[in-house]
């Protein structure tokens, strides 16, 4: 394994890296447990987040297409937008839960296990997702692209999937907000 030089720019990241991956899904998890008093549901944000989500994933599509055609510049443009939806995402999903109650799943039988399979990895994998796109990132900005190239073929899948999976989250349990 090659060793990363006291000079290597991506080395004074690490720890911001672990911080944030640990501050997030704690905060968020925190978050959930307020209530916010005398604030009215925000029950118009739901459909918003979740074409955020859908917007993420085309955004993460065009990024890889880009990349494969070398467009490199475009390809950066694109993660960075892809960044930023994924954070008013979760801006606007925190808000949600905080003014809102959670709405339970109505299906029942095997959609039922298939809707809480689906929403099951796709928390899991929102909360790892964080330190690899972050590793990702400062990898391309560091300028260490084979390291970058090496974690992203692992984060983007990964993103995509998490990005399709609040679409099809929200899909399912629509019918009963």
């Amino acid at each position: 394994m090659k060793e990363q030089s006291v000079s290597d720019p991506s080395k004074k990241y690490s720890k911001l890296i672990t911080a944030v991956s640990i501050l997030i899904p704690v905060v968020v998890a925190v978050l959930f447990t307020v209530r916010l008093p005398n604030v009215a549901p925000l029950d118009f944000l739901p459909p918003i987040y979740a074409s955020i989500n859908a917007l993420t994933a085309l955004i993460l599509v065009l990024a890889y297409v880009a990349i494969r055609q070398k467009k490199i510049k475009l390809h950066e443009s694109l993660m960075k937008i892809a960044i930023a939806l994924s954070l008013i995402f979760l801006v606007m999903y925190v808000a949600y839960h905080m003014t809102s109650d959670p709405t339970p799943f109505g299906g029942e039988g095997a959609v039922k296990y298939i809707y809480y399979f689906i929403l099951i990895s796709h928390i899991i994998l929102s909360i790892g997702i964080i330190p690899m796109v972050l590793i990702t990132y400062v990898r391309a900005i560091s300028k260490r692209f084979a390291d970058h190239k090496k974690i992203s073929v692992i984060t983007f899948p990964i993103w995509l999937y998490i990005a399709i999976t609040g679409v099809v989250v929200y899909l399912m349990i629509a019918p009963y907000y």
